[in-house]
């Protein structure tokens, strides 16, 4: 009867891991997609926009914030 609860637990314990696991690789994918989108067709303003992404992360920009802070970065790339 206890490995019942205990089957039942780490399965559990695995399904949230797993939705949690995809939730943030779903974010990461929809905060290149914004990224990639404030670039065009021009591949050097497309890396320059990733970097930018790269940066907003380690300066912990809010994710609330992130699209007009990319925005802002956009309109001021000089390539």
């Amino acid at each position: 009867m206890n490995a019942d609860y205990l089957i039942v637990a780490v399965v559990s314990g695995l399904a949230i891991a797993l939705h949690v696991v995809l939730f943030v690789l779903i974010r990461r994918w929809m905060d290149r997609d914004l990224a990639l989108s404030f670039a065009g067709d021009d591949p050097a303003k497309k890396a320059w926009m990733l970097a930018r992404l790269a940066q907003a992360r380690r300066g912990r920009i809010r994710r609330r914030e992130l699209p007009a802070w990319l925005e802002r970065q956009a309109a001021g790339y000089g390539g």
